[in-house]
């Protein structure tokens, strides 16, 4: 149990430390988040638009449209300015609460993992490594770059980097910590 527990929190800090330096001392995430000085006009526009918070997506058609409408939606957008828009109307930047969750989400992730590789009968540094830099590839794959492939955001290579360095990182450790 020790073992695990010790492999499991040092995972999951080795995890939120890259989070926290590729999010802020190292800038990776920068290209999504923007600046244009026409932010106040902007967000007067959106707040006086936007009656509820949501993902709106530009151009589309409400909910029920046609199938005939969206050929028609398609064919009249291609090659013309397109927008995905997070809308807030408040700010809520609990920066204590998000930091918890944040590491308790690495914590949980972490102890899946380590569930797994404790279930192979001959673990190998190189196989245990591997499996980890394995699991940061899939939620990589599955999640930020089929997201990607439609939307292009524009931040895709620094999740990249976060995915394969923070996963080998932590692979190195539980390589070591809990090969056989």
């Amino acid at each position: 149990m020790r073992k695990i527990t010790i492999a499991v929190f040092t995972g999951a800090i080795i995890l939120f430390v890259w989070q926290t330096l590729s999010n802020t001392v190292l800038q990776l995430h920068r290209s999504s988040q923007q600046y244009t000085p026409k932010q106040d006009t902007i967000m007067s526009m959106l707040s006086s638009n936007f009656n509820e918070d949501g993902r709106y997506f530009m151009p589309t058609l409400p909910e029920g449209a046609s199938n005939e409408d969206y050929k028609k939606l398609q064919k009249n957008s291609t090659d013309k300015p397109w927008a995905i828009i997070a809308y807030h109307h408040s700010l809520n930047a609990n920066m204590p609460v998000n930091i918890l969750r944040t590491l308790l989400t690495d914590i949980a992730i972490v102890w899946l993992l380590c569930w797994i590789l404790l279930k192979m009968p001959d673990r190998k540094f190189a196989t245990i490594f591997l499996a980890t830099l394995f699991t940061g590839i899939i939620a990589f794959l599955n999640g930020l770059y089929t997201q990607y492939i439609w939307y292009q955001d524009p931040g895709i290579y620094a999740h990249f980097f976060d995915a394969i360095i923070s996963w080998a990182l932590c692979g190195l450790w539980l390589g070591r910590w809990l090969r056989s």
